[in-house]
């Protein structure tokens, strides 16, 4: 957690757009030189109008992992109600062979009802059910990736799952939520990374809680790496330019309501936002770029941004 090096991820809204456009904005982003490449996992827009397209996320990280040489590639987070946990090991698995090692699983315990009703998929009667289903879900993943034959106990039938051929790479498990009971809990049984937003304070307390669990069921919290959603980007080296570009992109995603607080200025300003996440050992900060996929924003959030935050931590670290 001491470590200088910052990390930046591109998570590419796969709502509202087309295939050429989201295609291109993640290869956009691999040679702009990000670290990670995620995409959504869900069936019906999230942000603004549901009833709007939307591309699926595993095939989408198939062909970027086509497309693509440098960043890791995965979902901001996987559905866990969406699929059978030892089938999502599969495609992990088969995803880490078409990336040349560059999967990472990312699972989490869902929550738009909508999306599930609508295409008849089972939700669960309440959160707590569904984050019962992500733990057993989320030992039978890890067993998997780890060269094990785990079986499912109460929720999955999975009887000694056989992985072959095995990962290129040890796969990471990434666990996104912050329930503070239950989800930062399995986090701490079985992640190798965590992903957690909401803004500073939020995390910040967040992070102070899984390291408590972390204690508790004997796990060293520096295995698990910090990760941060922070919010959508537009950079500008005029504010108000940035603000404009910022609500067009809202309007363009389902009418959506602008979200408050977001990286939206001059790159100075992004940085300023960014900094007390490094500062606490949240140094892989994933950045949201609806359609269109501002490529001003992304090249400079790389190549301005990202500089100025990796000398600022190699100064802390010193």
């Amino acid at each position: 957690m001491t470590s200088d090096i910052v990390k930046l991820g591109a998570l590419c809204w796969n709502q509202y757009t087309d295939w050429p456009s989201l295609r291109e904005a993640g290869i956009r982003a691999d040679q702009l030189g990000v670290d990670s490449l995620w995409t959504w996992d869900h069936l019906y827009p999230i942000v603004g109008d549901h009833e709007g397209p939307i591309f699926e996320g595993w095939l989408t990280l198939a062909a970027w992992a086509e497309a693509t040489s440098s960043a890791t590639v995965g979902l901001m987070v996987g559905a866990n109600t969406f699929r059978n946990p030892a089938l999502v090991a599969k495609q992990a698995t088969t995803l880490d062979h078409i990336s040349g090692g560059r999967a990472v699983l990312g699972i989490g315990g869902a929550w738009f009802e909508t999306e599930h009703r609508g295409l008849g998929i089972e939700f669960g009667a309440s959160p707590g059910e569904r984050l019962r289903w992500l733990e057993e879900a989320a030992q039978i993943m890890r067993g998997m990736l780890h060269g094990e034959r785990p079986s499912g106990s109460r929720y999955y039938s999975a009887d000694e799952a056989l992985n072959l051929p095995a990962p290129l790479h040890p796969v990471p498990l990434l666990i996104g939520g912050g329930g503070e009971k239950r989800t930062l809990r399995i986090v701490a049984r079985y992640a190798d990374a965590c992903n957690l937003g909401g803004g500073f304070d939020n995390v910040k307390r967040k992070d102070e809680i899984l390291r408590r669990h972390c204690e508790e069921v004997g796990r060293d919290e520096s295995e698990i790496e910090r990760t941060v959603g922070v919010g959508t980007c537009i950079i500008r080296d005029d504010p108000a330019e940035a603000q404009r570009v910022f609500e067009a992109m809202f309007e363009r995603n389902g009418k959506a309501r602008l979200w408050k607080d977001q990286l939206v200025g001059t790159p100075e300003q992004v940085a300023e936002k960014l900094r007390p996440f490094a500062g606490i050992g949240f140094r892989h900060m994933i950045v949201g770029f609806p359609s269109p996929y501002d490529a001003e924003s992304m090249e400079r959030l790389v190549t301005e941004v990202k500089p100025a935050l990796e000398v600022e931590a190699s100064v802390a670290a010193s």
